[in-house]
């Protein structure tokens, strides 16, 4: 699986870092990593397990042990900090930046930023930003919508319909995400996030139509950038003879980057309205993520009956 980077510089003005130090290669530093580091055990001369590549974060913990050393044992520290030549150091909740540590990344070439923020949410903010911009991915063929506030990767082969049933979709006040090309990625172990790349983003084409720019057609309310994928629906021509499922007791499923997502295959035919079968199947797979199950509830009934008349 390919491994993907970010600037340094593009994290730096997401989160507004005040830049203390600006090494002439700053634009040049990419960030490999989502995990970020309070230096609490290489300040105490650790350096064994260190992990250079990770942003370090200095914090009230950190400066209050460094101010409890002696002067120089403190310069000390903070000189073989920047010395294991971290991607970045990141000061936390407006403290003043020590001179001897601004001075070691001058001449280290290590870039200093500082924040009022504070530290915890500051971490927590920047772990979950650097998982979506380093996290694994893959382009599908398909469509994805928001409906009802369920996301839904609509997939199926070319002229099937997809992108007639966004539209229908979204003029019934349901929202697009992409159409043609979904980018998908996997920001975390249980969850996948679909965009569209930016040069179609909130455009569609239909057939004999033409390109059309949603955003401006329906409103700002009719598209949304990015959406968590909750249920996969594949479209495909009716099949005469084929056996669909039609109780719902089956539970397919599909794998994208390796995690699991719940299926359904709809058949296509004239005369169906998919647009209305799509926002029933969103309201369906909300009910079973909520622990509902009515395929199971019927059956259950059915059972009860039966035994009933024995």
């Amino acid at each position: 699986m390919s491994k993907y980077t970010i600037p340094l510089s593009k994290i730096a003005d997401e989160f507004s870092f005040e830049k203390i130090v600006v090494p002439k290669h700053f634009e040049d530093i990419q960030l490999t990593t989502p995990e970020v580091n309070r230096p609490g055990l290489a300040l105490g001369g650790y350096y064994q397990r260190f992990e250079n590549a990770r942003i370090q974060i200095i914090g009230n913990a950190e400066i209050h042990y460094l101010r409890s050393l002696p002067e120089a044992e403190g310069a000390a520290r903070m000189t073989a900090l920047v010395n294991a030549r971290p991607v970045a150091i990141v000061l936390t909740s407006g403290h003043t930046v020590p001179a001897v540590l601004e001075q070691a990344c001058r001449d280290v070439g290590v870039p200093l930023f500082r924040t009022n923020e504070k530290t915890s949410p500051l971490m927590a903010a920047l772990i979950a930003s650097l998982n979506v911009h380093l996290a694994p991915r893959i382009t599908r063929h398909g469509v994805l919508v928001e409906v009802y506030g369920e996301g839904i990767l609509i997939l199926g082969d070319s002229g099937v319909g997809k992108s007639e049933n966004a539209i229908e979709l979204v003029k019934r006040g349901h929202r697009l995400i992409a159409d043609d090309a979904v980018e998908i990625k996997r920001v975390s172990s249980k969850a996948l996030v679909g965009s569209a790349p930016d040069i179609i983003r909130h455009y569609v084409e239909l057939r004999g139509i033409g390109i059309v720019d949603v955003r401006r057609l329906f409103g700002m309310g009719a598209v949304k950038d990015t959406e968590k994928i909750d249920l996969v629906v594949k479209l495909e021509p009716w099949e005469q003879g084929k056996m669909y499922d039609r109780l719902g007791l089956e539970d397919e499923t599909i794998e994208i980057l390796g995690l699991k997502l719940p299926a359904i295959t709809i058949p296509v035919s004239p005369g169906r309205n998919l647009a209305i079968i799509l926002e029933i199947a969103a309201m369906n797979n909300r009910q079973k993520r909520m622990g509902y199950n009515t395929a199971e509830e019927f059956n259950n009934r059915l059972l009860n009956q039966l035994e009933s008349q024995e």
